[in-house]
This record gives structure tokens, C-alpha cells and sequence, in this order.
């Protein structure tokens, strides 16, 4: 059985969150919950957020650990939550928050599928259109490739 990046279970399609701080949570939450991370993973997000901005422009920002939390790091997985109102995100708007889970540097792969998807407003636009989960998952399909 292949396990997909993304599964249905890790995209949300109303966050909650309304800061930067709890998107992180609200993306990392989802990458726990799936077991793809241990819990410490959520504090070396933060960690990265503050040495570098995750956001990477058209509304996306992608929290991930920083390399010291690779012992946290069960399997390679995708969260994505889309917000509703667009969050703060260090003074850009962010509406899709993008948590990361690579194994083996896996992540720098996801990392620049993602970036390609969001760098075409098209997609971004059809994304934020999207009326339920499976319609994010169909339109991340490259992305969820393995």
C-alpha cells in the first residue's frame, strides 16, 4: 500500500487558527494526529519560524522542523489547513499553512513541489475555490506523488 504525502485526513478546509503562532499548531497538530511526528516537533517549528520566515508568497507558508528535530520525524507527510480570513504572517497574508514532514531530507523535494504549485495563481485560485478536502488532495495530486 503506497502512503500518500497528503491524505484526506490532514487537509482542513476551515482553520481555526487566527495567528501565526497557532497556525503553526493547527498544521503541526494534524502532522502529530496522522503519526508522522512526534509531538517535539511542533516546538522545532517554532524554532525555524523564528530564524526564518516560512512564508513563500500567494498566501502559502509552509512551517516545517528545523534539521536538529530529524530524530521527530516518523514518516514524510503533508498537513494543509486554508483559512477563511487571511493571517498575519509576519506582515503577508497567508490563507494556506503548509506543515512538513520529511524523512531523509525528503522535505526539500516537497518543499520545491509546492513552491511550483503556489508560484501559478491560477492554482492557488483554484485551491482557495476548492469546496471540500478531496477537491485540495485532487488538485495536490503532483504534489502527492511518491
Amino acid at each position: 500500500m503506497t502512503q500518500h504525502l497528503l491524505e484526506l485526513v490532514n487537509v482542513v478546509t476551515a482553520g481555526s487558527a487566527t495567528t501565526r503562532n497557532d497556525a503553526i499548531r493547527e498544521a503541526g497538530a494534524l502532522l502529530v494526529r496522522a503519526g508522522a511526528v512526534r509531538e517535539d516537533y511542533i516546538d522545532s517549528m517554532f524554532e525555524r519560524e523564528a530564524s526564518v520566515s516560512t512564508y513563500m508568497g500567494n498566501f502559502l507558508a509552509i512551517p516545517h522542523g528545523t534539521n536538529d528535530a530529524k530524530a521527530s520525524v516518523i514518516r514524510s507527510a503533508l498537513s494543509i489547513v486554508r483559512y477563511a480570513d487571511p493571517i498575519d504572517w509576519d506582515g503577508h497574508p497567508v490563507r494556506f499553512a503548509v506543515g512538513i514532514a520529511g524523512l531523509n531530507n525528503e522535505h526539500l523535494e516537497i518543499l520545491s513541489r509546492m513552491a511550483a504549485v503556489f508560484s501559478d495563481e491560477g492554482e492557488v485560485q483554484r485551491l482557495l475555490d476548492a469546496a471540500t478536502a478531496e477537491d485540495i488532495v485532487r488538485l495536490l495530486d503532483d504534489v502527492n506523488a511518491e
